[in-house]
């Protein structure tokens, strides 16, 4: 806290300017690709939890069914904003977020290799971590609070993410990692802990309650769902396991995009100037 009275003593502006967050992302960027497979993959399973504790809090909200609609999307966005704050806070590697290494590779600093490599491993352990979590959070009887409402809330938002066609869910994705990857922008441009949580918290909650697809969040929502599904908790058969491939799929190559479209038009403007040096 000292340093950031210091800062702002001298005269230092609270936070980033975007030709520095750019830089600062190139620079993260790099150290993610060379960053040890053993600890990638520990960060990773971190993320995936980190997302699956939000997407539970999120669950537990809308387990309440007297909540008009706007009510719900508005505070249980509020709600999943726990996951990212966790990410980005606590310090883990997630797959929509890592995205934006893109900058780091229009700018010549690392190879296709190395990012694809990057974003598989980071995907992987994202669902191992998601998984993880499903398992404790079922274990540990969450689905069964407020009389078994919040697991018919889980089954639902499952289901719900199934049913649209898969050129939808890919739009989704889309949208859904725009948002992600402003958010994790507005976070390279913080210098405190709560500029970061704070500048989180309209972009996140914004794709929640617009009904964007997260992939990462939905390696939670989908096996719960799955998963309570087949033991007649909401409607049984609601959420067929091969139902999580395609949503997945779908989610995924969108919010790739997604990540490439913010990523690429900050390089342009930002990043490609010292390139042509």
């Amino acid at each position: 806290m000292s340093n950031v009275r210091n800062d702002l003593r001298l005269g230092m502006p609270d936070s980033l300017a975007p030709l520095e967050i750019e830089a600062k992302v190139e620079e993260v960027g790099v150290g993610k690709v060379g960053m040890a497979v053993s600890k990638v993959l520990v960060l990773a399973v971190l993320a995936g939890a980190f997302i699956a504790f939000g997407g539970m809090y999120f669950c537990i909200f809308l387990g309440d069914a007297t909540m008009p609609f706007a009510v719900q999307r508005a505070v249980g966005g509020l709600c999943f904003c726990l996951g990212l704050v966790l990410v980005l806070c606590c310090g883990a590697e997630l797959f929509t977020g890592n995205s934006l290494i893109i900058c780091a590779k229009a700018s010549g600093k690392v190879g296709w290799a190395a990012m694809l490599k990057n974003w598989a491993l980071v995907w992987l352990g994202n669902l191992a971590g998601a998984l993880l979590a499903v398992a404790l959070i079922y274990l540990a009887q969450v689905w069964s609070m407020n009389g078994g409402a919040v697991g018919e809330a889980m089954v639902s938002v499952a289901a719900g993410k199934v049913s649209p066609a898969w050129m939808t869910l890919f739009f989704k994705g889309i949208m859904c990692n725009i948002f992600v990857c402003l958010a994790v922008w507005i976070g390279f441009s913080a210098r405190t802990v709560v500029d970061k949580v704070i500048g989180i918290i309209l972009p996140i909650s914004a794709f929640v309650a617009a009904g964007f697809e997260h992939c990462v969040a939905n390696m939670f929502f989908l096996p719960m769902g799955c998963l309570l599904s087949s033991m007649g908790v909401g409607a049984p058969g609601a959420v067929p396991f091969e139902s999580i491939l395609y949503n997945l799929s779908a989610a995924t190559l969108g919010n790739i995009v997604g990540g490439l479209l913010v990523g690429l038009a900050y390089w342009f403007v930002f990043g490609q100037k010292k390139v042509e040096k």
